[in-house]
């Protein structure tokens, strides 16, 4: 039996085997669908995986559109997920003493440096866009 919904749910995209899904059209497609379960529109965008045809360097491509399509005036994008370790790239499950420190061994994963730039130009942006400070220590 098909239940209701969670109101206060979102839906994260993430791609797929049709290819990315973070498009100002795959958020419209996105908005409609939800909106026509009465469900509030509440997108995360996540910038790895298909959307970034799995090449971890990309992921900011995908940060600087949604941040373009928030920047037009969406609202119901509200957040992006990242793949993120200390090292950059990622390696295969070997034994502990083989496997080297702070890179991932599932994704390909950004290193903290880009990381950090990242986040703190998104910031930047969004406070922009906003017009007045965000609340956060940055």
């Amino acid at each position: 039996m098909p239940t209701s919904g969670n109101p206060n749910a979102h839906i994260v995209l993430r791609g797929g085997s049709g290819g990315p899904n973070y498009k100002a059209s795959d958020i419209a497609n996105t908005e409609d669908k939800l909106n026509s379960r009465n469900l509030g529109p509440a997108i995360m965008v996540d910038c790895s995986h298909a959307n970034s045809n799995k090449d971890h360097n990309l992921q900011a491509n995908v940060i600087n559109d949604v941040l373009d399509q928030i920047s037009a005036g969406n609202t119901s994008i509200n957040s992006l997920m990242i793949e993120s370790n200390l090292e950059a790239g990622n390696q295969s499950i070997a034994a502990p003493d083989q496997l080297k420190y702070g890179v991932s061994i599932t994704d390909k994963c950004i290193d903290w440096s880009t990381t950090e730039r990242l986040l703190r130009s998104t910031h930047a942006r969004l406070k922009k866009i906003n017009g007045r400070p965000l609340n956060s220590t940055m």
